[in-house]
């Protein structure tokens, strides 16, 4: 596994050895040994989550305020762009997005520590998307930051406005959003 330093020193990206020939390929996507050593993170994550989403779909930028989730993310098919946004008040980067494509062809992953605001947006046909949580999803603590907030200006890879869920399309400006420490 190969370790992609970000923008943000927290985010991470990580690329997988992956052993293929003509039947196919193997990779190991997770191992707790190897995660340990790589990224010096001793994280345990409690909960697998799986989503498939429609071409042109946003969903975010989500987050917890307690049970606050790390989060290790990657595309089973199809293609996402992936972001992660700091809005830890005492962080040098606070305000701050970083993000990167994520695909079935080039199996990155992305780690989102907790800590951030994290979205996605659908640039193929449908995408399958895989999250492991290092705490529970805790619906009462759920945020929403708005995906288009213009303090935060992320250049989403759109060419018409995405379709987003009723609850994304009413989150909270930037500034006014609940934020960590």
């Amino acid at each position: 596994m190969n370790v992609i330093a970000t923008t943000l020193p927290d985010v991470l990206i990580l690329e997988p050895k992956v052993f293929g020939d003509d039947r196919g390929f193997f990779f190991e996507s997770f191992n707790e040994k190897v995660w340990q050593k790589i990224t010096g993170l001793d994280v345990r994550f409690v909960q697998h989550n799986h989503s498939r989403s429609a071409g042109g779909v946003l969903r975010g930028l989500h987050y917890q305020i307690r049970q606050p989730q790390g989060k290790l993310v990657r595309v089973v098919t199809g293609e996402v762009y992936d972001v992660a946004v700091d809005i830890r008040r005492s962080s040098p980067t606070f305000g701050q997005w970083f993000g990167a494509t994520l695909s079935a062809a080039n199996k990155r992953q992305m780690w989102i520590p907790a800590g951030f605001a994290h979205g996605f947006c659908v640039t193929s046909e449908s995408a399958e998307f895989l999250y492991l949580t290092t705490d529970y999803w805790a619906p009462e603590h759920e945020r929403c930051i708005a995906w288009n907030d213009p303090q935060l200006a992320i250049t989403w890879p759109l060419d018409h406005t995405p379709t987003v869920s009723a609850k994304d399309s009413q989150g909270s400006r930037f500034q006014e959003a609940d934020m960590f420490p």
